[in-house]
C-alpha cells in the first residue's frame, strides 16, 4: 500500500527492520525513460555506493545486446536472464541497482527487490516517456506500428504493480536528476536514522 507523501507516495515498511533493508541496497524499478540509469549513477556517486545495470549485467552475461537477446530467444528468455542476473546482483550489497523497466513482471523478482533493499519506483507519464525515448532504437518492446500505444498499454498494466513493489514513489517529469537524487538520499538518512 502507498501513502500519500512526497511526489507521489511513500510506501509503508513491513517485515524486517526498515534501517537494516536501507544499509543493504537501493533498487530502482520503473518504466524505460524514467531516468533510473542517470539518476542511479548519481546516487550511488552521492552515497558512496557501487552502481549496478540490470540490463548492462544481462548484455555481458549473454554475450549479445538486449535486441539480439529478444530476438534470439524472444521476451520469455530474455525475462529468465534477467531473473538470473537479478539473483546474482542482489547477493551483494552497498548498490544502487537500475533495473530494467519489465523487471518486475515476475513476481518471485518483486519479492526480491522488496527483500533485497530500498526500492524506488521512478514514475514518468506515456507522454514524458514517449519524448525521452521516440528517437532510441535498441528498445524491442517499441518495434511495432504504435510503439506510443504500446507505452501506453504498458505502462497501465505495470504501473500498480510498481506502486505496489515500491517504498518509494517519485514522478521524474520536469525535474532534474540533482533533485530526485536529493530526495532519495533524504529518504534514506530519514530511515537509517
Amino acid at each position: 500500500m502507498v501513502k500519500a507523501a512526497g511526489a507521489i507516495g511513500k510506501r509503508q515498511a513491513q517485515g524486517e527492520p526498515r534501517k537494516q533493508a536501507m544499509e543493504r541496497n537501493v533498487i530502482l524499478i520503473g518504466f524505460m525513460g524514467a531516468g533510473k540509469t542517470t539518476a542511479g549513477q548519481l546516487l550511488a556517486e552521492t552515497i558512496g555506493f557501487t552502481f549496478v545495470d540490470t540490463d548492462a549485467r544481462i548484455e555481458a552475461a549473454a554475450g549479445k545486446t538486449i535486441p539480439e537477446i529478444f530476438a534470439s530467444v524472444g521476451e520469455p528468455g530474455f525475462r529468465d536472464l534477467e531473473t538470473a542476473v537479478l539473483r546474482d546482483v542482489l547477493r551483494s550489497e552497498r548498490q544502487v541497482i537500475s533495473t530494467g523497466g519489465g523487471l518486475i513482471l515476475r513476481p518471485e523478482n518483486r519479492e526480491a527487490i522488496r527483500a533485497g533493499g530500498c526500492c524506488v519506483w521512478l514514475a514518468a507519464s506515456p507522454e514524458t516517456v514517449w519524448e525521452r525515448v521516440r528517437h532510441e532504437t535498441h528498445r524491442p518492446l517499441l518495434h511495432n506500428a504504435d510503439p506510443e500505444g504500446a507505452i501506453r498499454r504498458m505502462l497501465a498494466e505495470r504501473e500498480p504493480i510498481y506502486r505496489e513493489t515500491a517504498h518509494l514513489c517519485l514522478n521524474t517529469a520536469g525535474r532534474e536528476p540533482e533533485s530526485i537524487v536529493a530526495e532519495i538520499a533524504a529518504h534514506l538518512h530519514e530511515h537509517a536514522a
